[in-house]
């Protein structure tokens, strides 16, 4: 006997039993009943539907927001999946962290950032050849340092632990002023002040140290000896001075910092309104070819990012002027 699935499947023009037909049309009356129901204006299948879309649409403007932003920053596609529209309060934290840093290119952000970039120790542009925190390895030799003066200009000195840069790490003067600890094979050391340069053919990575300092490392006899060396930010307790070069007016001038305990990376002038960054020297001063900012504020600048302003600062020419500033110490 045929299944009565394989009986639907074949046409079958035999009469209809009445009993058939008559739950047949019991059957088509229910379903009329039902698609009226259903599409009444009030009918409860329509205000299931608004239900429904009412959820989704009325999720809370903060999560929706915040999902779109989430999605255009981490650049996934538009079409996500419906449950992203409707995200629980629980998500809302993940996406807003999901939100890009300010930009470091605003003011603001540079500002918030200074921080940051001190941490750092100076490992961007502004700590120059001479990083801290970094061994060097070279050599050591000696001279006489005389009066004290050198190439970074500070004048005579009866400071005698000093010494003279190779040009390389000298970099155009950045390196004057910065201490340095000297280190021998046999562990003796010496601490320096860096305030002259040792020009060719000392090589990147050699010392000229004074006399004196040399000999708290090997006897001067020995001529060149291997070391290591690096920066220090030593317990300086002076303040940092300030000096105009000789011939400097209001139309043009040189400006010199003195004493400073961290090496310079640049020095502004106030002018206009704005700081204007003034040009190194290799004598260790800083030009206004036009005048600007002289005798104004000066603002500087050490290697960790530290800025310090200065004002009051009269236009005398070769006067040291103390100020009541110091860097702080790394």
């Amino acid at each position: 006997m045929a299944s009565s699935s394989h009986r639907r499947s074949r046409p079958d023009r035999r009469p209809i039993p009445a009993p058939a037909v008559v739950v047949a049309a019991v059957a088509a009356v229910v379903l009329v009943v039902s698609l009226v129901v259903a599409f009444r204006p009030d009918g409860g299948g329509e205000d299931s539907v608004a239900s429904v879309a009412g959820g989704q649409v009325s999720g809370s403007p903060t999560a929706s927001t915040t999902a779109s932003a989430s999605a255009s920053s981490s650049g996934t596609a538009a079409s996500a999946s419906p449950t992203s529209s409707t995200a629980s309060p629980t998500s809302t934290p993940a996406a807003a962290s999901a939100r890009p840093s300010p930009s470091p290119s605003t003011p603001a952000a540079a500002d918030s950032a200074e921080p940051v970039a001190r941490a750092a120790s100076g490992s961007a542009s502004l700590a120059g050849r001479i990083r801290p925190g970094t061994a060097y390895d070279g050599v050591a030799t000696s001279y006489d340092v005389g009066n004290g003066d050198g190439a970074c200009s500070y004048g005579p000195t009866s400071d005698v632990m000093t010494a003279a840069m190779n040009t390389a790490d000298y970099e155009t003067s950045k390196a004057c002023g910065a201490y340095v600890s000297v280190r021998a094979a046999d562990g003796a050391s010496v601490t320096v002040r860096i305030t002259n340069e040792c020009p060719a053919p000392c090589e990147a990575g050699q010392i000229d140290l004074s006399r004196q300092a040399f000999a708290k490392l090997a006897p001067l006899s020995a001529g060149r000896i291997p070391i290591t060396w690096s920066l220090l930010s030593p317990a300086a307790s002076d303040p940092i001075s300030i000096r105009y070069k000789t011939g400097s007016t209001q139309y043009w001038c040189g400006i010199q910092a003195i004493g400073h305990r961290n090496p310079l990376a640049r020095l502004e002038v106030r002018s206009g309104g704005a700081w204007v960054r003034l040009a190194r020297t290799e004598y260790n001063y800083f030009l206004s070819e036009q005048g600007s900012g002289c005798g104004g504020p000066i603002r500087i600048t050490d290697i960790y990012g530290e800025r310090l302003t200065i004002e009051g600062i009269a236009v005398r020419p070769e006067t040291v002027q103390a100020t009541k500033v110091q860097f702080a110490r790394h």
